[in-house]
Formats: structure tokens, C-alpha cells, sequence
């Protein structure tokens, strides 16, 4: 029997991204193959989305977060590559926003893609009556915090049983609906994929700081219907060693974020 052929990631790059060598390092350790690829190699041709199998957005402050976080990555998705991005997430192939990220993806209208119940707006309009807005403290939050993987369906949180403890580093990290009657929609279609929890898993209960910026229903991540494209605000790519957990001097350890992308790896290495 032949060995599954180690996927190809694209850790895309854009003016203030960061943290993309953290998400390149926690693929390759997950076992598959990262490639930090710039938005203009994709404009040129140098690039080509057909060749990957997986897509990670990182963090960082995408041109400097001018018009808001995440925004105009966000147009870029939307208007340079949005046939290669629909492509991309219709063929099933495991896509990660991660903080600055996870932004794009919403304000892109990719996340949270729900589905319009009978008699409701479109999908693309729902899409946008989403956001991430400033943090309910009213400054940037730079703590680590404890999640849950929730979502059964959601291709990168499947099985994933341990708390997850990674920092957060985001002024603008408030997952929000315009109508909060449709947080019970995305409950339904099993798309909230990541809770904030007390440190022992009890539920936040939008309390701070263990929901760190005042998410609706303490949301950390959500997913798109079909499972295949994830969003957090938190940065699992930031704990993926022992030695990396703020008290491992202390003797603490475990609860790393690196079962999330080992879940993308094998999932993207199915396809």
C-alpha cells in the first residue's frame, strides 16, 4: 500500500502578515508540506492556487489593517481571486484563517457561509450582517485563553477531545451577528467549531477574561457548512511545543494547537 502523498499548504502572504513561519512550521510538523506564497506571486502567475491541496491565512495586520482588520484582504479574495477562491472551498480542500485571517474570511463573505433558512436573504447577504469588531474591553487583548473543539462536522476539529491553550493577540477579535437570533442557526448547522472556556472547560459564559473579547456565545471559531474552512481569533500555531506553554517551568504542558492542523494535514491528504 502506498503512503498518502505529504499535501501542499499555501501560507499566504500579504503586506503585515506575520506569523506565517509559525503556521508554515506547525503544517510540517503535522506532516504535511508549507509554502509561504505573496498575494503578487499569485497575481503574476508565479503561483497557482490549483497546485495546493491546503490554504492557511495567518495573522498579523494585512496592510496595516487600513479600513479595518482584515478588510482589504478581504477585497483581494474578493476581487483578484474570487474564482480560485470559490474553487478552492468547493472542492473541499482544507482552508485556515487564523486571527488577521479568520477577518478576511468573514468580510471576504466566505465565513460564516450560512445556509438561508426558507424565506431569508441570500447566503451573501447573510454573510455579511457577520463581523469581527473591537474587543468588548475596549483595548487589545494579548493573553492566552482555553478552547473547546465543539464542532463534530468541522474537518480541522473532528476528535480533538483536550482543551486547546494558545494566545490571543487582537484588538478587533468580537465575533458579532447583526441579528443574534442567528447564532442558533449556526448551532444548527454544527458551525460553531471553537468555545472559549474556563481553564478547567467550564463553560465562559461571556466572562472575562476567559472569553477575552466579548464574542457572541463565546465563540472562537466558526466554520463554513461543509465543514472544510475554519476561522479562530486565537493562534494555535503559537503553542506547539512543551517548552512553549507559559508555565512549563512550572512543570505544565500539553493542550498544544498542533492537533488542529494535524486533523487539516490528514484531512487534505484524503482528498
Amino acid at each position: 500500500m502506498s503512503t498518502p502523498r505529504a499535501p501542499e499548504c499555501m501560507i499566504l502572504h500579504a503586506t503585515g502578515t506575520n506569523r506565517d513561519h509559525e503556521a508554515a512550521q506547525a503544517v510540517e510538523l503535522a506532516g504535511g508540506k508549507a509554502e509561504i506564497v505573496h498575494l503578487n506571486q499569485l497575481r503574476h502567475g508565479e503561483k497557482h492556487w490549483r497546485d495546493y491541496q491546503m490554504l492557511i491565512l495567518p495573522g498579523g495586520f494585512s496592510y496595516a489593517d487600513a479600513l479595518g482588520a482584515g478588510k482589504l484582504l478581504a477585497i483581494d479574495l474578493q476581487s483578484y481571486f474570487a474564482d480560485e477562491v470559490q474553487a478552492f472551498v468547493e472542492a473541499s480542500k482544507p482552508v485556515l484563517g487564523i486571527c488577521n485571517g479568520f477577518q478576511a474570511l468573514v468580510k471576504a463573505g466566505i465565513l460564516p457561509g450560512v445556509t438561508p433558512m426558507p424565506g431569508a436573504e441570500p447566503a451573501s447577504q447573510a454573510n455579511e450582517r457577520a463581523t469581527l469588531t473591537f474587543n468588548a474591553s475596549g483595548h487589545f487583548e494579548c493573553r492566552w485563553v482555553s478552547l473547546a473543539a465543539v464542532s463534530r462536522q468541522c474537518a480541522w476539529t473532528q476528535g480533538i477531545n483536550e482543551l486547546i491553550y494558545c494566545p490571543v493577540a487582537h484588538g478587533e477579535g468580537n465575533f458579532q451577528l447583526a441579528d443574534p437570533s442567528r447564532l442558533a442557526q449556526l448551532q444548527a448547522q454544527d458551525q460553531i467549531a471553537l468555545i472559549y472556556t474556563q481553564s478547567n472547560g467550564a463553560p465562559a459564559n461571556d466572562t472575562y477574561p476567559a472569553n477575552p473579547n466579548g464574542s457572541l456565545g463565546d465563540i472562537a471559531g466558526i466554520c463554513n457548512p461543509s465543514g472544510n474552512v475554519l476561522g479562530l481569533m486565537p493562534h494555535p500555531e503559537d503553542h506547539l511545543y512543551p517548552w512553549q506553554h507559559p508555565r512549563w517551568t512550572r512543570g505544565e504542558e500539553g493542550s498544544t494547537g498542533l492537533p488542529l492542523f494535524v486533523n487539516g494535514v490528514r484531512y487534505a491528504s484524503q482528498l
